[in-house]
């Protein structure tokens, strides 16, 4: 970390980079090897044209406290945030100062390792430190531009404090007369219920169930529940067909056997070859059962009713 330390060449500073402000002391030290202001004795170590452990900051600390001292006597106080800055700035080199006289080959325990490590550290927070100062300059600057200028507190004239934008009347009468007969004119009634006819679901009628279940007992004779209902597509077609086979049960039609309890239905065509009178499948399951379009379409909604 050392050889890095060495390698930092921060821009040179000169005394003319951080002007005093007017009216404000400049912090100077002289000793053996360096008379000068304290900033521009930051950048000579900083650049390396000056070695840090050539100066004896014990005499930097005592030319501090008697530039305080003169501030005090002078204007009867000194600058808190001055003397701060002194302090954070004494101490960075206090600590490079203790880096510089560290043997550089004989490194024995990690707080010497990490001293030097801190080495680049302490050189970035005095290049910090200059780039605060040269941003308080100029902030300083520009407060001193800034503060002629003045805020215009006039009020606007009275004259002018009346006037109103002029208005654009684009409406007609005939524009109004529209709008007033759209607003007057009277809303469609609400229906009072909500209407389903526009909802169509699965017709699956009885006496067309009942024609298909006709035809295949004719054929086989005999056939189980499942089987009749093995090409349902849906549970309705399965509830219709078995309220046709009561149907068709009670005219004589069809038989039921069954070999034991709850064992498999079978169904057993018994109407003989005459045709079965499928108009009458339904008769009584009310008077307007088996009209054109009438009951005898079977949904969802009927197979409920008719299973009550």
């Amino acid at each position: 970390m050392g050889s890095t330390a060495e390698g930092v060449h921060p821009p040179p500073l000169t005394a003319e980079l951080n002007p005093p402000a007017a009216g404000k002391a400049v912090f100077e030290v002289r000793l053996t090897n360096f008379s000068g202001p304290f900033d521009l004795l930051l950048g000579l170590i900083s650049k390396r044209e000056l070695d840090i452990t050539e100066i004896a900051l014990a005499e930097v600390t005592d030319e501090f406290i008697s530039h305080i001292r003169r501030m005090q006597a002078e204007h009867g106080s000194w600058a808190l945030d001055e003397a701060s800055e002194f302090l954070v700035i004494a101490a960075t080199l206090l600590d490079l100062k203790a880096a510089r006289l560290l043997p550089r080959g004989e490194v024995e325990d990690d707080e010497d390792i990490a001293l030097l490590e801190a080495r680049d550290l302490l050189f970035a927070r005095l290049l910090q430190y200059r780039a605060f100062k040269e941003i308080s300059r100029q902030l300083a600057e520009r407060f001193e531009v800034e503060g002629e200028r003045y805020p215009r507190d006039t009020p606007l004239e009275p004259a002018f404090t009346a006037l109103l934008p002029e208005l654009i009347w684009t409406t007609t009468a005939q524009d109004l007369a529209a709008l007033a007969a759209a607003a007057l004119q009277p809303r469609e009634a609400v229906p009072e219920g909500v209407r389903v006819d526009h909802l169509h679901g699965s017709v699956v009628t009885i006496r067309e169930q009942a024609g298909l279940l006709e035809a295949h007992l004719r054929n086989a004779g005999s056939l189980s529940f499942g089987e009749l209902t093995a090409d349902a597509a849906e549970t309705l077609v399965v509830v219709v067909r078995f309220l046709a086979l009561l149907e068709m049960f009670r005219d004589g039609a069809v038989s039921f056997d069954q070999d034991e309890p709850l064992g498999e239905l079978r169904i057993r065509w018994t109407g003989g070859d005459e045709p079965f009178a499928i108009e009458s499948v339904g008769a009584d399951y009310g008077p307007d059962y088996g009209a054109d379009g009438g009951s005898e379409s079977v949904g969802p909604g009927t197979v409920d009713s008719t299973l009550q």
